[in-house]
C-alpha cells in the first residue's frame, strides 16, 4: 500500500463536503429543498458583455496556445484600475497574474518559509491560510480576531517571541468570515509592525468592492511604506462574478513579485487567453456591474438581518463582504451543535464558525448567496422551528 506523505495527515475532508451529505439526507427525509447559506460561491453572474467577450475569444483558434506571459493590455488595465480606484501606481514588474488569488496564498509560504518559520494567521481565518503553512512546514501563530476589538488584529497581544519567529503575516480586510472592515489607523500600524519586525505582509483584498453603507474599500498599498513590506492579492471572482474563470493578481513589492514569477515559470504556462480578454473587459467597462453587485449584497444583508431578527435570531449586520458572522443562541454549547440542529429542523445550511478556527466556536457564517425570496422563506422556517422559543 502506497502511503501519502506525512504532510497530508494535516488535511481532512472539507466542511462543505460534510454539509452536502447532511443536506442530501434532509431533502430525502423531508421532501423539501434546503436553503444553503454555507458556501461563498456567488450566484450573481458577470456583466453580459464580459461573458460575450469570453465567449467570442473561446471561438478563436489562436487563443488555445500557451499564454506564458500576461497580455500587455491586461497589465495596462490593472495599472489603470489601481491608479483610478486606489491612487496606487504600479510598475509592470510589480504585477503578476494568478489563476485565482488562492494560488498565491498557497505558493507564497513555499517561497518564503523554511521549516519552523512562523506565519501570523488571523483566527478566524479563510481555510487556505492554515493549509498553506502546513504544506510549507511552517509554524502557525494565531492572532485572534474578537468582537470586542471590532475583529481587528491586536498587535499588543503578539509576543516578542512570536515576532522573532514570524516571517510572514496574512491579513484580510474586508474580512472573511467576520465581514469586518479596517480603518486607516490599522493599516498604518500594520506597516509599522512589519517594518519593526522584518515581516512580509500578504494582504488579501478580495472584498474591497463589497463595502456597505456608503463606505469605500481601500488598498493596503495606498498607505505609505506598504510596498516596502508587502504585497496585495486582488480577485475578479467576487468583484465581477468571475469565480469559475479563475483570474487574480498579486501586486506590490518588486522583489516578492520577482520571486513569485520564478516559481510560476516552473509550474504553469499562464492564464487561458480568453479569460485574460474577459479580465480586460471587466476592468475597462465593468464599473457599473460592481455597483449593482454591491447593492445586491447590501440588500441581502439588510433583508437577512431584519427577517432573522423578526424570527427570533438577532444578528449583527456585517460592514462588508458577502458574509454575516452570526452569534449563535446561548442555549447551544457550540456552533457545530447549533448548525446541525438548524439543518435538521429547518433545512437551513450555515457553516459552523469552528471551520474557520477556534475563535469561531460561538458563531456561524452566513453567506449572502440566496435571493431575497429564499431569505424570507428561511426566516419563515426559523419562526416555526421552535429553535428560538417561538413556533
Amino acid at each position: 500500500m502506497i502511503e501519502t506523505a506525512q504532510r497530508m495527515k494535516h488535511f481532512k475532508t472539507s466542511v462543505f463536503t460534510s454539509l452536502k451529505e447532511l443536506k442530501e439526507q434532509y431533502e430525502k427525509e423531508h421532501n423539501q429543498k434546503t436553503i444553503d447559506f454555507s458556501l461563498g460561491s456567488p450566484n450573481i453572474t458577470p456583466d453580459p458583455q464580459i461573458m460575450n467577450v469570453l465567449a467570442e475569444a473561446v471561438e478563436q483558434p489562436e487563443n488555445y496556445k500557451y499564454a506564458v506571459t500576461a497580455l500587455p493590455q491586461l497589465i495596462e488595465s490593472i495599472q489603470k484600475w489601481y491608479r483610478n480606484r486606489y491612487e496606487v501606481d504600479l510598475e509592470k514588474e510589480e504585477i503578476v497574474l494568478l489563476q485565482g488569488s488562492q494560488e498565491a496564498l498557497v505558493n507564497l509560504p513555499l517561497i518564503y518559509c523554511n521549516e519552523g518559520d512562523g506565519i501570523l494567521v488571523p483566527d478566524p481565518y479563510y481555510p487556505v491560510y492554515v493549509d498553506a503553512p502546513k504544506l510549507a512546514q511552517a509554524d502557525i501563530i494565531f492572532t485572534p480576531l474578537r468582537r470586542e476589538n471590532n475583529y481587528l488584529v491586536d498587535f499588543s497581544r503578539i509576543t516578542e517571541e512570536q515576532r522573532k519567529s514570524a516571517k510572514m503575516m496574512l491579513v484580510c480586510y474586508p474580512n472573511n468570515p467576520t465581514g469586518a472592515a479596517a480603518p486607516d489607523s490599522f493599516y498604518e500600524e500594520l506597516i509599522r509592525f512589519a517594518k519593526e519586525n522584518d515581516i512580509l505582509i500578504v494582504h488579501d483584498n478580495a472584498y474591497s468592492e463589497l463595502v456597505f453603507d456608503g463606505k469605500k474599500g481601500k488598498s493596503f498599498l495606498s498607505f505609505p511604506g506598504a510596498k516596502e513590506v508587502g504585497v496585495e492579492l486582488n480577485s475578479f471572482s467576487k468583484t465581477y462574478g468571475m469565480a469559475g474563470a479563475r483570474l487574480g493578481v498579486l501586486v506590490g513589492n518588486k522583489k516578492v513579485i520577482e520571486a513569485y514569477r520564478i516559481l510560476k515559470s516552473n509550474m504553469d504556462y499562464g492564464i487561458f487567453l480568453p479569460v485574460q480578454y474577459a479580465g480586460i473587459e471587466a476592468l475597462e467597462h465593468g464599473g457599473s456591474a460592481i455597483q449593482s453587485t454591491r447593492q445586491e449584497y447590501e440588500r441581502r444583508r439588510d433583508a437577512t438581518v431584519k427577517a432573522f431578527h423578526a424570527a427570533g435570531w438577532p444578528i449583527q449586520p456585517s460592514e462588508a463582504t458577502m458574509f454575516i458572522w452570526a452569534l449563535i443562541p446561548e442555549q447551544y454549547k457550540d456552533c457545530e451543535q447549533f448548525a446541525q440542529e438548524l439543518l435538521k429542523r429547518t433545512g437551513i445550511v450555515v457553516t459552523p464558525g469552528t471551520s474557520f478556527g477556534p475563535e469561531g466556536k460561538r458563531y456561524v457564517r452566513i453567506a449572502l448567496v440566496q435571493d431575497e425570496q429564499d431569505i424570507l422563506e428561511a426566516a419563515k422556517r426559523l419562526q416555526t422551528s421552535g429553535l428560538f422559543g417561538q413556533g
